[in-house]
């Protein structure tokens, strides 16, 4: 039998517009993994292990809440939390593995659908390099495998150079034979940054993972040392620090984190 789970390559870019320019782009690759089907992966693939060591592996603790409790518990209790409980008949994520025992990501996305297979929601989980996580749980309404249109205010600390008073607008194009997430950042002032993803779809097999670590070697670690190397360069660039809300005083910590509303 087929494996629904698969590979996608492509590549990633960021833009700030405001105060200043600064932009990256890089190549990378992500999977797209059934949950349902981890435990084959592990068994079937060679150069991937779930939870254990090997030249790419998946860590159940890498996502969700970082605990033991079964990744599919988890999606479901936040699905159930946003009145979403016909969403989680299967459930995928996409994001990047870890690659010789390393991995981060910046953001990972997971597809909800429902017994028709129809994509009844998005869960956006964004982790931040002070090891902290959240995630957005947004309905999908309407024709569900076509681009989509999701917004939300901004919740959770990621960016130094970013302050709270946000929202964000996703665009989404969900896995077929290709994938595409874009997101646009902005304040009372309008757009401040965009950010986006791209890839297409691969096979997904011992041999083209191999290929991908030839043309992508240490790809995480790559991601966390250019994540720290442009904080540099913006720093240098006279960008704004904003301060962590959890280290302002607790006035200001009020102001600084509101309240994500429901998915619309």
């Amino acid at each position: 039998m087929s494996l629904r789970s698969a590979l996608y390559v492509g590549s990633v870019m960021h833009r700030r517009l405001r105060p200043r320019r600064h932009g990256l782009r890089y190549r990378l690759f992500w999977m797209l993994i059934d949950l349902d089907e981890l435990d084959r992966l592990g068994k079937e693939l060679r150069v991937f292990s779930r939870n254990r060591f090997n030249l790419v592996s998946f860590h159940d603790t890498d996502f969700g809440d970082g605990t033991a409790a079964p990744l599919r518990r988890q999606v479901e209790g936040l699905l159930a939390g946003a009145g979403l409980t016909d969403a989680a008949a299967r459930i995928e994520l996409f994001a990047m593995p870890r690659i010789l025992g390393y991995a981060f990501n910046p953001l990972s996305v997971w597809f909800c659908r429902d017994r028709d297979d129809a994509l009844r929601a998005v869960v956006y989980e964004v982790h931040n390099t002070f090891g902290e996580r959240h995630s957005y749980v947004l309905r999908v309404d309407g024709e569900s495998d076509q681009a989509l249109a999701q917004n939300t205010a901004k919740a959770f600390h990621v960016s130094p150079f970013l302050g709270m008073e946000m929202d964000y607008a996703f665009r989404v194009s969900p896995p077929g034979e290709r994938v595409s997430v874009a997101i646009r950042g902005e304040d009372a002032g309008g757009p401040v940054i965009v950010a986006g993803l791209a890839g297409a779809r691969r096979d997904l097999n011992d041999r083209a993972l191999l290929r991908l670590l030839a043309a992508f070697p240490l790809m995480t670690l790559r991601v966390t040392a250019a994540i720290h190397w442009h904080a540099l360069r913006m720093v240098l660039k006279g960008f704004r620090i904003h301060p962590h809300p959890a280290r302002l005083p607790a006035a200001s910590r009020a102001r600084a984190a509101p309240t994500e509303p429901a998915a619309p």
